[in-house]
């Protein structure tokens, strides 16, 4: 009796595995089809870019604002003493300032909302969206690559580190018993942490070289421009601002920027872009499958609400930037800058753009535009993983 109990036991685990061997095979084969990630990427990435794209005009608008006095400015708003002598300096800066940021009788602040404001007054609503034609051109291959790669990049460290394939759901949708298993080991989690750190950097590094790099170029150039969209056609001011408009729409600018400076020119600043969206992916996955997989043990369930998705996105995506908005601002430059032949360009590389920046401007000024980069990014991925979420989970539902 002891020896079929025995067999009876062995039997029945070894079933019980196979069934859950098979259940998790199809549920990977269901959440790594790239169809998937292609669909549920690019309705995301459309769904964010039409909502956050204003607070990215209003980014690139004060990074490349080049304020000379702004070091003795500091220095003077900063200072205790001889108020009286330093006066003249704080109104001096304020004219200059003003007289270089400013066209006809527009007068705000260099904030954000200052920014804002003087987009308004100048180019109406609709020059908040400057630009957004390029990123729509790049945000469904972009996100598809990005979500697709981290997928495969973590498979591939898997099996190189444990020989193995990785459960790519294995945070989010595993069983609570499974959970409690693998989050009971600390080795198991960092383990798992140091994985997706590296396939989001990779990842990262992906998207820069096959879409991000070119499509900013792109937006960054078209945003730049500082015509009016309210003027009618019938207007004779309006013929004379289309005829200094030099970049129209996505295609003409790409083949604008070929034509005048070579097919190179679409690649300016693709090192501090590698490095910018390398260190921003491996923040947003390591930090973003880490507190998921914290929350859904805490709470005991397989899924996280919506809700749930928005708040973790907007926190993951909030710490990249505060550590790489120097990269953001050096990349900036050089994608604006045009290259004339017998003319060395200003901006030459990262450590050469960041010491003219510093020299000429202040070391501050490499973090100009953090706060609507933090004000973009935040809620645009909390918009992108959310809405990533909710579409993955219903198509891998039906």
């Amino acid at each position: 009796p002891n020896r079929i109990k025995k067999e009876y036991i062995v039997n029945f685990i070894s079933q019980t595995l196979s069934m859950s061997q098979t259940k998790n095979s199809n549920d990977n084969t269901k959440t790594k089809d790239p169809k998937i990630h292609l669909l549920a990427g690019g309705i995301a990435g459309f769904v964010e870019s039409s909502i956050c794209h204003p607070l990215d005009t209003i980014k690139t608008r004060m990074q490349l604002r080049r304020q000379q006095t702004s070091l003795e400015a500091l220095r003077a708003r900063s200072s205790l003493y001889e108020p009286s002598s330093l006066s003249k300096t704080i109104t001096q800066a304020a004219t200059t300032t003003t007289s270089r940021t400013t066209i006809g009788t527009v007068s705000a602040s260099l904030s954000p909302i200052g920014t804002a404001r003087r987009i308004i007054v100048r180019e109406g609503f609709w020059g908040f969206y400057k630009g957004l034609s390029a990123v729509y051109m790049g945000i469904v291959p972009k996100m598809a690559i990005r979500f697709l790669s981290f997928e495969q990049y973590k498979d591939i460290l898997h099996e190189i580190l444990f020989h193995e394939k990785s459960d790519s759901d294995s945070s989010a949708q595993s069983n609570s018993s499974k959970s409690k298993i693998q989050t009971s080991s600390s080795s198991s989690i960092w383990n798992t942490t140091g994985i997706n750190f590296m396939a989001g950097l990779a990842s990262g590094i992906t998207e820069a070289l096959l879409i991000v790099t070119p499509a900013e170029v792109c937006k960054i150039r078209m945003q730049s421009q500082h015509h009016s969209l309210m003027d009618p056609p019938s207007n004779p001011l309006w013929k004379q601002q289309q005829s200094r408009r030099k970049y129209t729409h996505v295609f003409q600018t790409a083949t604008t920027i070929v034509r005048d400076e070579g097919v190179g020119a679409l690649y300016k600043g693709v090192l501090p872009t590698m490095l910018r969206q390398g260190c921003n992916q491996a923040v947003n996955f390591t930090a973003y499958h880490f507190l998921k997989g914290r929350v859904l043990e805490y709470q005991q369930v397989t899924q996280l609400d919506s809700w749930q998705s928005m708040v973790l996105g907007g926190i993951s995506g909030g710490l990249g930037p505060c550590v790489n908005n120097p990269l953001d601002v050096v990349k900036t430059r050089m994608q604006k800058q045009v290259i004339q032949n017998g003319r060395k360009p200003k901006y030459q590389g990262i450590l050469q753009s960041c010491h003219v920046i510093a020299k000429e401007e202040g070391i501050v000024s490499l973090w100009k535009g953090l706060t609507p980069r933090l004000m973009r990014i935040m809620p645009g991925q909390a918009i992108t993983f959310m809405t990533y979420e909710a579409v993955s989970s219903a198509l891998t539902s039906s």
